[in-house]
């Protein structure tokens, strides 16, 4: 390997080490390689316009939006009463509402701080009075926050499908059962170990009338129908993931202004504004990292990665466990976004080698980078859940750890031995001849 990509590659770790914003990171990495390798900068300016001019941008760019309206306007609460009326009398039901309900909201927002976000505020003060320790329940919140990954749609997926070329239908439903293995594992973990994390109650909840009952779940049943009218547009080839984006928009728009009315003018400026600052750290992101990753490929490292782990390890076996540790440790240090476009052009020549089916590929990817978004040390979510909630760091980690180990690894490792876990379900709804073979 050549002394200017090194050099470059020591740029960026230094850069990611000392907290530098990851775009200007790519930027100062690729403009070093270039420049010791004395290669021509021309090529930046295309591949920068490029990576703007796909229309999986512009699915990405909606369901951003989608999920900023969709925490202004009141849909969270629905979907706690929701979860409630479904699991909330069992042991430790009110914690698996809290799973569920990040279910829900994955689904509808496709993002984890959007969970974080909405279901701290609204949760842990209340079921702490009814006996569940606060730091526990914050915990949860942030273990559970990744699912939204998993469940469509889904910006990591979206992300993947943009840097692998794949089918966006496909690889959204490549998630959707180890996402549901995850959700169904927490629950039955927080059934054995909730009894250590709560004290006595000092209130109780309310036992609904089957009236009340009735009335809750027909006032979530607007919040449950974007999903619903999302996954029917895609999977039933009546409308692109681009318009079930915008579709997403207008009907939570329309949910939130004269169903729910929470939303107003204040709430829906707030809501752009989120959301185009969102998607423009998205896009630069994107932007400088092709190129990175672009001037990487140029210069073989991508194939002298592939060579090397192949020369070292001749199993199949163990080069899947090398790609997991791979993302998993990236995941501990770099988020979620920026791990799809250093690691997917690096690792995809690899995969060729091992005759993998990228549909798959995008499944361990997608619920590697889950898992990082809640592994310590660098763990946004556990950032936001203690700045939210009040809980020390410390007090995070080690709950959350019982979940990681217990449930989310175990699963990780399913999906990437089992192909069936994730191609299954996308080669029943969409045919062999779009997933391939598995």
């Amino acid at each position: 390997m050549e002394i200017g990509i090194i050099v470059g590659i020591l740029v960026f770790l230094l850069g990611i080490f000392i907290g530098l914003p990851l775009c200007w990171v790519f930027l100062a990495s690729s403009l070093t390689m270039l420049g010791l390798l004395k290669s021509p900068l021309s090529f930046m300016a295309s591949t920068y316009y490029f990576s703007f001019d796909n229309y999986i941008l512009m699915a990405i760019a909606f369901f951003i939006f989608a999920g900023s309206l969709m925490s202004e306007a009141g849909i969270a609460d629905k979907l706690v009463q929701f979860s409630h009326i479904i699991i909330g009398k069992v042991k430790g039901g009110m914690i698996a509402v809290v799973i569920l309900a990040s279910l829900f909201i994955g689904a509808l927002t496709g993002a984890s701080l959007t969970s974080v976000s909405a279901l701290i505020p609204l949760l842990v003060g209340p079921l702490e009075k009814l006996g569940y320790d606060r730091s526990y329940t914050t915990a949860v919140i942030c273990s559970s926050s990744f699912l939204g990954y998993l469940i469509p749609p889904s910006i990591p997926v979206l992300i993947y499908c943009l840097i692998a070329k794949q089918s966006v239908a496909a690889v959204l439903l490549s998630t959707v059962v180890p996402g549901l293995m995850l959700a169904g594992g927490y629950m039955i973990l927080n059934y054995y170990v909730c009894d250590k994390y709560t004290h006595p109650a000092k209130e109780t909840i309310k036992d609904l009338t089957k009236e009340e009952k009735v009335k809750t779940l027909w006032g979530a049943l607007p919040a449950l129908g974007c999903p619903v009218l999302v996954l029917v547009g895609i999977y039933g080839g009546i409308c692109t993931p681009n318009e079930a984006g915008a579709l997403a928009v207008i009907y939570t728009t329309v949910i939130g202004l004269w169903v729910y009315r929470k939303l107003g003018k204040k709430n829906i400026w707030i809501s752009t504004k989120s959301a185009l600052i969102t998607l423009g750290m998205i896009s630069v992101l994107i932007a400088f990292g092709t190129i990175f990753a672009r001037v990487l490929i140029r210069e073989g490292v991508a194939q002298l990665v592939a060579a090397s782990i192949i020369g070292l390890f001749d199993n199949k076996f163990l080069i899947l466990l090398i790609i997991n540790l791979f993302l998993l440790v990236l995941g501990m240090f770099i988020d979620g976004i920026p791990i799809l476009i250093i690691a997917v052009p690096l690792l995809l020549p690899l995969i060729t080698n091992l005759d993998m089916n990228l549909v798959h590929l995008g499944a361990v990817v997608v619920v590697n980078i889950g898992i990082g978004v809640v592994t310590p040390p660098y763990a946004i979510s556990i950032f936001v859940g203690s700045r939210l909630s009040g809980v020390s760091y410390d007090k995070l980690v080690k709950p959350m750890l019982l979940f990681l180990f217990i449930v989310a690894l175990p699963v990780l490792f399913l999906t990437t031995y089992i192909p069936a876990l994730s191609c299954w379900l996308p080669t029943l709804l969409l045919g062999s001849k779009v997933v391939g073979s598995w």
